[in-house]
């Protein structure tokens, strides 16, 4: 009997996010050893937004906390990491940029190389304009109607599927948000039946107890 299919896999990103700059370069390694994985480029805001939440960029004391966390877990990964003029920025450009590209590899890395790597501003279209010649992506296609509708599709798509941030891997219905869970994504794409095993399988069925105010 032939082994079953693996799931299908599709990472969704924001370039907003340097935590998703950061797990890339892992996705980047899972795409060379021949694992089919689709980027899916979505819009942050409009996550947070359908579940009615702020970013951690958005709160003070907290965005502090973050940008330090991803400096210091970049510097531990050894992935050099520059912040942008300015944080956070409008991310529909870069995003739409890469729809127009097709959303290949190479235009990937090279949007989240140009922002997060070089520390330049993406958020117009003039600012991208140079990468998007090398890209060979014309000027107008990053607001065209087709780069528009296809970044509402796949934003639509994630927040159908539950997604609650960026970036996070899904390996088939399984969610793993984050950089730092990309270890246990692994470990689930090794054992498919990891998560359906013991306290693992308990804690998805526990009943969400009542929070009381003091």
């Amino acid at each position: 009997m032939a082994p079953p299919a693996p799931p299908p896999m599709r990472w969704y990103f924001d370039f907003i996010s340097p935590f998703s700059y950061l797990q890339w370069q892992k996705v980047k390694r899972m795409l060379d050893a021949g694992h089919a994985v689709e980027p899916v480029p979505i819009v942050f805001a409009a996550v947070l937004d359908a579940l009615g939440q702020k970013g951690p960029a958005e709160i003070p004391g907290k965005r502090e906390f973050t940008y330090r966390h991803v400096l210091w877990q970049a510097g531990r990964e050894g992935v050099p990491l520059v912040f942008p003029p300015s944080h956070p920025f409008n991310p529909l450009p870069a995003l739409r940029l890469c729809i127009a590209a097709s959303c290949g590899a190479d235009a990937v890395d090279a949007i989240f190389d140009w922002i997060w790597k070089s520390g330049r501003a993406a958020d117009t279209s003039e600012a991208l304009a140079p990468l998007a010649d090398a890209l060979g992506v014309p000027p107008d296609a990053i607001a065209s109607d087709a780069a528009k509708s296809g970044l509402r599709t796949r934003t639509d798509s994630a927040i159908a599927a539950h997604v609650h941030g960026v970036p996070t891997l899904a390996i088939g219905e399984a969610l793993f948000w984050g950089n730092d869970a990309h270890e246990f994504a692994l470990a689930c794409l090794k054992d498919p039946g990891l998560l359906g095993r013991g306290e693992m399988a308990r804690v998805a069925q526990l009943p969400v107890g009542i929070r009381r105010k003091a």
